[in-house]
């Protein structure tokens, strides 16, 4: 298990998350497909140049919060996640298009023990950069997590 405890996601703890992924159309397609997105901006790379002040295919803006997350997994919550709670404050600051590689940066906002001892709950913020440092989307993810040590009183 790779993932962190309650007591090892303390605030201020800032991690830049290792996998980088290059996000490919045949991805965007994909994704668009499993949730019936039929928007010709994500699709249609000639509606897109001719519509769009882009001037070509954007990606969906939930794939990239959606592989943000992913990517966060193995140092965040994989193994001691008992349920993701909301994610807020979700801004797509600048288009992010298909070849771009994109980095992911979480850091603890808050935590706080709940009413039951095995549980933490814990506030992450999350921040998504294309290959050039462009700030492409940021959320604050709220989770409840495993607490390791449910006897011993927090600080």
């Amino acid at each position: 298990m790779a993932g962190r405890v309650f007591e090892q996601l303390p605030v201020g703890l800032v991690i830049e998350h290792p996998i980088r992924p290059t996000i490919s159309q045949r991805e965007n397609l994909a994704f668009c497909d499993l949730t019936h997105n039929a928007q010709p901006l994500h699709r249609d790379e000639q509606w897109a140049a001719a519509h769009s002040p882009f001037g070509r295919v954007v990606v969906n803006g939930l794939l990239t919060m959606a592989m943000a997350v992913g990517v966060s997994v193995p140092q965040t919550t994989e193994g001691t996640l008992i349920a993701n709670l909301g994610y807020d404050e979700v801004r797509h600051g600048a288009p992010v298009y298909p070849g771009d590689t994109i980095a992911v940066r979480s850091e603890v906002l808050s935590a706080r023990r709940t009413s039951t001892p095995d549980r933490g709950l814990v506030v992450l913020r999350t921040v998504v950069t294309n290959q050039s440092g462009v700030e492409v989307c940021t959320f604050t993810r709220t989770m409840l997590v495993r607490v390791e040590h449910p006897s011993e009183v927090s600080p």
